[in-house]
């Protein structure tokens, strides 16, 4: 059986969680969590889910996901490189991704997402960028106050421990891009300072 989850924590990538679960279609079988941290999403789809991957290449937060979730046999976790790991081409109907791609290449990220994503699976991406334009600057100016009093008052905190890494791409470079790599995206900027990429792969042709 699965040890006792530890106290239940908030903050700006948890706020996206309902977001993400909310895109899992329906039937789903097979879901995979890229940078899944101490696996507090992955434990959430697989209330949705048949069967989850998490994958991080932080044996801390590998080794911490792992102890929580105990046993159970719908949720797995993988420590490993996202991007050079062995795993199943088309083998998921939906794969989710939060904080985690400025980890990474952005490109070899989500063109590896997209190989691994079955014909009419789901992907979507949260994000974090860097306001570089004068447009993006003024937005961020603009939430800041309201991310200030969010954040105070639902006390946010994260793992000890969970990897950071500045962003260096821009929201305007992040959308162009993945407009590019995934034609028909769906690009939102949010005002917790992410950005979501939500992406249906096109059914094969016969």
């Amino acid at each position: 059986m699965p040890r006792p989850a530890p106290d239940p924590y908030w903050n700006t990538n948890v706020a996206r969680h309902p977001g993400v679960l909310r895109q899992v279609p329906r039937g789903c079988g097979h879901a995979l969590d890229v940078g899944c941290g101490d696996g507090l999403l992955a434990r959430k789809l697989a209330g949705r889910v048949r069967h989850v991957t998490g994958i991080d290449r932080s044996p801390e937060m590998i080794a911490r996901a792992r102890e929580v979730s105990g046993d159970r046999e719908d949720v797995r976790f993988v420590q490993a490189d996202f991007l050079a790991c062995d795993l199943p081409a088309e083998g998921y109907d939906f794969i989710c991704s939060v904080t985690t791609v400025h980890h990474m290449d952005f490109t070899g990220a989500l063109l590896r997402m997209r190989e691994l994503l079955r014909p009419g699976g789901t992907l979507v991406v949260v994000g974090l960028a860097r306001e570089k334009s004068v447009g993006e600057w003024a937005a961020f100016l603009a939430a800041a106050p309201v991310m200030r009093v969010t954040k105070a008052v639902r006390r946010a905190s994260a793992p000890e421990g969970m990897p950071v890494a500045e962003a260096e791409m821009s929201y305007g470079e992040v959308r162009a891009a993945a407009r590019r790599l995934l034609p028909g995206v769906r690009y939102r900027r949010h005002v917790l300072r992410r950005y979501s990429l939500v992406w249906r792969k096109p059914l094969t042709r016969s």
